[in-house]
């Protein structure tokens, strides 16, 4: 739970438990606050470091849902661009039709574009659905530059096809694949990026960071709603600024900026499980994430097949989950979110 630090790298199956664990935990810690201003969520809910959805529960979201039909890909492909894009548009429009809550608009069309056999699903949308997904791209591919690129970006043009969505996905894969502290691994993976206006996001991200600057003034300058180049520059100044602060210092304090709280909270709390490791993670954060599908021992037996495939080069079946039970859990959750929605429209409005 501290700031330490891994003076060795990660095995194969504990950097995908900490990749698929940290984007679970990011995404569900910051789903209460998603889309409130600063000031509501100081009045409403002070500090940001527990579960709030319902009950102590970590409820996630499309976040990790599509990060984790990533993974099941990647498992029943080991790693074959082609098959692994494949296997993630069946995945994807398996998950759309089990009705999941929260999915963005352009993933919506995107799945709606597969349900009538369409070739290219993907489009014109700088959303966060092809970014949040995408870290596990880099832990799988992190020793080959050359596919990670190939591969985040043909699994960003499933459902994103601006090049501003597709270059933040392999941006967030190569964060993942790169080494050291948070600020080296953005500056090693900002080199890639061509992209002129999510480049310039970043370098102002990173200018920020190195000049002191407090989460609430970078969120004001660099946005925080669910455009990519925005999610991605907060995203990189909380990152750059991690070292030597414990992952129960960084993520509050993220969220305490609102805006899109669950997707730039799955993002850095994947970066920061690429790492650290789980363990650098509050353990009732761990524990209390739901079960089920999508839960915390399907993520964990996903991270287990993942070093398995990646070890082997032979694809494999993926850990089942039971659809129905995803499909209750979904409509079951409705309510629970609508309540949630209407809740924001009653004070406080700051």
């Amino acid at each position: 739970m501290g700031s330490s630090q891994h003076r060795e790298p990660l095995s194969d199956e504990a950097l995908f438990e900490g990749v698929l664990l940290g984007t679970a935990v990011g995404d569900a810690l910051g789903l209460a606050a998603e889309g409130l201003s600063a000031g509501v969520i100081a009045k409403r809910f002070g500090r940001v470091d527990r579960y709030r959805i319902l009950g102590s529960v970590g409820w996630v979201s499309d976040d990790t849902e599509q990060s984790a039909l990533v993974a099941q890909s990647l498992v029943r492909s080991a790693g074959d661009v082609e098959e692994t894009v494949s296997a993630f548009r069946r995945a994807i429009l398996g998950w759309f039709w089990r009705l999941p809550w929260g999915l963005g608009l352009a993933t919506l069309r995107a799945c709606l574009k597969l349900t009538l056999g369409l070739a290219k699903s993907g489009v014109r949308s700088a959303g966060n659905g092809a970014a949040m997904r995408s870290a596990i791209v880099g832990a799988y591919f992190r020793d080959d530059e050359r596919t990670r690129s190939r591969a985040a970006s043909a699994l960003a043009e499933v459902t994103h096809t601006d090049s501003r969505a597709v270059e933040g996905a392999v941006f967030v894969a190569d964060v993942v694949a790169a080494e050291g502290t948070g600020r080296a691994r953005l500056v090693a993976a900002r080199e890639r990026v061509t992209n002129p206006e999510l480049g310039a996001s970043i370098d102002r991200a990173l200018a920020l960071a190195d000049a002191g600057t407090t989460m609430l003034d970078a969120a004001r300058t660099l946005g925080n709603t669910g455009f990519t180049v925005h999610t991605l520059a907060l995203a990189s100044f909380a990152f750059a600024r991690e070292e030597g602060r414990s992952v129960r210092e960084i993520l509050p304090e993220l969220y305490g900026a609102g805006g899109d709280t669950d997707s730039i909270g799955a993002i850095v709390g994947a970066w920061l499980g690429a790492q650290r490791g789980v363990e650098a993670f509050d353990a009732l954060w761990i524990e209390r994430l739901q079960s089920g599908p999508f839960g915390l021992a399907h993520l964990r037996a996903l991270a287990t097949a993942l070093a398995r495939a990646r070890s082997s080069g032979r694809g494999t079946q993926a850990p089942r989950f039971s659809w129905p039970w995803a499909l209750a859990r979904n409509l079951l959750m409705v309510p629970v979110i609508l309540a949630h929605g209407f809740r924001r429209l009653a004070p406080p409005y700051v």
